[in-house]
């Protein structure tokens, strides 16, 4: 540790945070029951008005994960979830750990292919799944190993009367209504927690070795590979979450959910932070923009972990000045670059801070964030956090370049995973030595704040020239009428590539390619300014907002082909 001491951004720590941690080596599920003893009465969670205590929360979690082994789950034994953020997604989460099996979180959005693929590489035995999946569900059980699928709706939840009205919403929003019955492999979520005895066998688990959770990356090349997270990956970068924020208190913060739990981001910054914690955590099981904004003044959230695109989309709401957002005490934004203009107008919005962080699926997921109550350079990802090392190398030597020079950005830590599921090799190119290679381009300054540059694999190489799309949409990102903007590296007959643009404006605003264009030549070398802008009405993104820049850049290719077919 001496050695992580002698690290450049130690010194900027506030007195309050610790370079290094003591960490509780206990299984994850472990903090709940202790947070359900020192807090039974305290609310634990609410959700479309149904409110839980974490001593109610607590039970139904022992009581499925009683049924769980009841159906013969043993220690190791994978089980998917397939749900939105709800008492579900908790329950689920915690009981299939206090059962001694490994989560495998799996997007409600995935497309039966991707289930299908998702279910057979983690080998998942059985699934938790939303009503409405129940048939996608059905379709592939039988090309996986799932023996026991286990049914539940948002209606579960919803106090009386909405739970009797929610049915017809549901079918007038999706078309269908799913009434699976509780037999043959199948089982209803109400007679699992009426039939689980709440009395759950102990396993023995050992947290540094133990394998908490399955992963999958977003496979935006090639397949998703499954991230083995142990317990002490997790309940590590909780505790550093903790320390991080130490003006927060016990028992008494609130935590906005938005961001989904089957993203490792919610799964920590939300979920798993909230229950070590004590927090109330506010569940919405998908972001749109007003219930967002009307969930932030009626519940007065404190902490609101997001993503760049779901602070964009709430500045940029028509209504947003009705709102009373002053209830946000801290924001850590994640997942992708968080613009400036995007920070400082928050702020004056709430009146608390938001500041960026930064993190991987592979890495539990923060590693480098800026101090939220003290200073922080704005365009940076701030410093590692506790017990982390990070340092700045060149990829194919592994050996760290000087200070200010691009390079792969490495990192080291307590929450690092173990691997990729079944992927040894693959294992092996990004893990030296107990160091991580993010594929994340960047360098660090003299003070020792990292910046990234760009994804390895995003960097456009137009004529020769490195061109690091962020730094060209940090630039947009300044004209007042832009609202979300990626750029990307199209193919290019003479450059190799070129750089494209994909533009959506603010509401009211217009903006010709001519004005653009004219801004960006103020500000950018001439080979960094887009060759071709394109506007749209919306972006691509992922759950979490993060916008899709390989599906841009497939399109792109898919439209070339086309072009070519039809000259020959």
């Amino acid at each position: 540790m001496s050695e992580l001491n002698a690290r450049p951004w130690v010194k900027h720590y506030p007195e309050e945070i610790s370079p290094t941690i003591e960490y509780d080596e206990k299984p994850l599920h472990v903090f709940f029951q202790e947070t359900a003893e020192e807090f039974p009465k305290k609310k634990a969670l609410h959700f479309l008005g149904k409110e839980l205590t974490y001593e109610e929360l607590y039970d139904q979690t022992k009581a499925f994960a009683s049924y769980l082994q009841d159906l013969g789950l043993e220690k190791g034994d994978r089980v998917s979830i397939m749900l939105p953020n709800s008492p579900q997604s908790v329950i689920g989460y915690y009981g299939v750990l206090m059962a001694g099996g490994i989560v495998v979180q799996t997007n409600p959005l995935y497309m039966e292919r991707e289930l299908e693929y998702q279910l057979k590489d983690s080998g998942a035995k059985m699934i938790l799944c939303l009503d409405l999946l129940y048939p996608k569900v059905s379709n592939v059980k039988g090309n996986t190993d799932l023996q026991h699928v286990i049914v539940t709706g948002i209606k579960d939840y919803l106090p009386f009367p909405k739970n009797l009205i929610y049915p017809f919403i549901q079918k007038k929003q999706n078309g269908i209504v799913v009434h699976p019955e509780h037999a043959d492999g199948t089982h209803i979520w109400k007679r699992v927690l009426e039939e689980g005895t709440g009395n759950v066998k102990e396993v023995d688990v050992s947290p540094k070795e133990d394998l908490a959770l399955f992963q999958y990356t977003g496979g935006t090349t090639g397949f998703p590979k499954g991230v083995m997270l142990t317990h002490y990956n997790l309940v590590a970068n909780t505790q550093m979450s903790q320390n991080w924020l130490y003006k927060t208190e016990k028992g008494r913060e609130i935590v906005l959910g938005v961001l989904p739990f089957f993203h490792v981001y919610g799964m920590t910054a939300v979920m798993n932070l909230s229950i070590m914690m004590a927090s109330k955590m506010v569940l919405l099981p998908k972001f749109e923009v007003e219930d967002v904004l009307k969930t932030i003044q009626k519940q007065k959230p404190t902490l609101f972990p997001g993503a760049p695109t779901i602070y964009i989309a709430l500045l940029n709401h028509p209504t947003l000045k009705k709102y009373d957002l002053s209830s946000v005490e801290a924001c850590i934004s994640g997942s992708a670059p968080l613009p400036a203009e995007v920070q400082e107008q928050f702020e004056k919005v709430t009146d608390g801070k938001l500041v960026e962080g930064y993190g991987l699926t592979e890495t539990s997921p923060v590693t480098h964030s800026n101090f939220v109550y003290a200073d922080r350079l704005s365009g940076s990802i701030g410093v590692p956090w506790p017990d982390t090392d990070s340092k700045i190398v060149t990829p194919d030597t592994f050996e760290e370049v000087d200070v200010g020079e691009v390079g792969e950005i490495a990192v080291k830590g307590p929450q690092v995973m173990k691997g990729y599921w079944n992927r040894p090799e693959e294992t092996d190119q990004v893990m030296k030595d107990g160091w991580f290679l993010t594929g994340d381009l960047g360098y660090m300054d003299e003070e020792g704040y990292f910046y990234v540059v760009d994804r390895k694999k995003d960097m456009i190489i137009a004529g020769g020239f490195n061109i690091y799309p962020r730094e060209v949409e940090e630039v947009m990102y300044e004209n007042e009428a832009v609202q979300e903007v990626v750029v990307a590296g199209i193919p290019d007959p003479y450059r190799g590539e070129t750089v494209k643009a994909y533009v959506v404006l603010k509401e009211g605003y217009q903006l010709t390619e001519e004005e653009l264009n004219a801004f960006c030549r103020k500000h950018l070398a001439a080979y960094k300014v887009p060759h071709i802008y394109e506007f749209r009405d919306e972006l691509p993104k992922t759950a979490v907002g993060k916008i899709l820049r390989r599906a841009l850049v497939d399109e792109e290719k898919e439209k070339q082909a086309q072009a070519n077919e039809k000259t020959i």
